[in-house]
């Protein structure tokens, strides 16, 4: 369990995650000036915690086992897989989603509303990625 708590790739990943999350928090505050508490778990949004998470995890295994590292290759190709993806599969079911709300929108049905913050934008997977990049450089080591 001690392993765990001192685990740096771990650690800056989740602060990372916390970061992004919480700023979607704050941002939503603003707006509405309204605290919603369930914002720090949900997915979509700015910036992607998906995205700063992943790179944050890259970032502080690429400084710990070096750029030439197995272990930074594979957690690279993972972030670049997690990034591709929320801004591909996921963003078309978010449209996807929208445009099913739109259609049952006063039509009685059984089906709940779906989630249609589901994916990211190019944009904001980039300022989750530069988050991540921040955070796995300067968390410490």
């Amino acid at each position: 369990m001690n392993r765990l708590l001192f685990n740096e790739p771990l650690l800056a990943a989740l602060l990372a995650w916390f970061i992004a999350q919480a700023a979607k928090l704050v941002t939503e505050l603003i707006k509405t000036r309204d605290f919603e508490l369930q914002i720090m778990f949900a997915s979509g949004g700015m910036p992607s915690s998906h995205s700063s998470t992943v790179v944050a995890l890259a970032t502080v295994i690429g400084r710990m086992e070096g750029l030439n590292s197995s272990m930074f290759a594979l957690a690279l190709i993972f972030a670049t897989i997690v990034m591709y993806d929320a801004t591909g599969v996921r963003q078309a079911v978010g449209f996807q989603a929208r445009l099913l709300n739109d259609y049952f929108k006063g039509i009685k049905h059984e089906t709940p509303i779906l989630n249609e913050l589901v994916g990211h934008t190019p944009f904001q997977v980039i300022v989750g990625a530069l988050l991540g990049l921040v955070v796995g450089l300067f968390f410490p080591i």
